[in-house]
């Protein structure tokens, strides 16, 4: 079980290595100034395939689920997040958005009936100071929209992440079939918004097309696959624990392939973050009575595996 554990943990912590990418392949292979327009190639190209592959349709209450689970993680989320990063300097996006797992602690309280540790909210506490540590740079008045931005896009993807870890997935239903209804479903609601607000699509050349089939496959379609099945296996806050990989990926990305800067400070950073996700992955003992999970509490009952969607 530790090793099962343990290689889930390290597929999972491979979403947020691959999201820790896209501010490069953002701007140093696609058009400028188009967010919306990158969200939108993100998520529901990915979507449509994983949909393809899957081969199965929501049914009953799945269907508004879907929906509300694919605003909150990919549709609310991508452009609040790209609005935050337009808006903010620095890695003050980084830095509101390194929150995240304390709202996952609060809401796993309310939505799961997992009672918060204090070394959980200690540990969430100190990652949000390691990733200050290593994103955050001096500016100056910070943009009140960009901060209402930042903290609503890290909001909405903390209440996707609980609410998916609540109500699990329907019986016969994997991971694969849960992540294109949410990519779909959130690429839909963007849509609409990315040609109203920036018209038409821009002119592709050849490496804006390949940075949009990185982002659409490897680091959507694959990353939030293991994403969500990673919420499927462990707890809530060990998955959002692992979200401080993103920020710290960026920096060595920035590091060895754009040849930015990394100092003393920035490199103590990244320790006491990527410490602290390590400290997140350890087992807190009995919190609290888990959320029910649909279709799949009788068999892991059997398994005596822990409750998971």
């Amino acid at each position: 079980m530790a090793a099962n554990r343990l290689a889930t943990t390290l597929l999972t912590a491979l979403a947020p290595v691959s999201w820790g990418t896209t501010y490069a392949v953002t701007t140093e292979f696609l058009p400028p100034d188009r967010p919306l327009f990158t969200g939108l190639l993100r998520a529901l190209p990915a979507g449509l395939l994983l949909l393809a592959l899957a081969r199965v349709l929501p049914r009953g209450a799945w269907w508004w689920r879907s929906a509300v689970l694919g605003a909150l993680n990919i549709g609310a989320f991508f452009p609040l997040l790209f609005l935050a990063a337009y808006r903010l300097p620095g890695g003050m996006a980084a830095v509101v958005g390194s929150v995240g797992p304390l709202l996952v602690v609060g809401l796993s309280a309310v939505l799961l009936g997992q009672r918060p540790t204090a070394r959980a909210l200690l540990t969430g506490v100190v990652a949000a100071c390691g990733v200050s540590l290593v994103v955050l740079k001096a500016a100056g008045a910070l943009d009140a929209l960009g901060v209402l931005a930042a903290f609503a896009s890290t909001a909405s993807m903390s209440a996707g992440t609980v609410l998916t870890k609540r109500w699990g997935r329907p019986d016969g239903v994997g991971p694969l079939a849960l992540t294109s209804w949410q990519l779909t479903a959130g690429g839909l609601l963007i849509a609409p918004v990315a040609f109203l607000a920036e018209g038409a699509p821009p002119a592709l050349d050849g490496r804006a097309v390949g940075g949009y089939l990185y982002l659409a496959l490897a680091n959507t379609a694959v990353a939030y696959w293991l994403w969500f099945r990673g919420i499927g296996r462990l707890t809530a806050t060990q998955v959002t624990f692992l979200g401080p990989l993103s920020p710290l990926t960026a920096t060595v990305v920035g590091w060895a392939a754009l040849g930015e800067a990394l100092t003393p400070v920035q490199v103590a950073g990244m320790a006491v973050a990527f410490g602290a996700t390590v400290v997140g992955q350890l087992p807190t003992g009995t919190t609290g009575p888990a959320a029910p999970v649909a279709g799949t509490a009788p068999r892991q009952a059997r398994e005596r595996r822990p409750v998971s969607p």
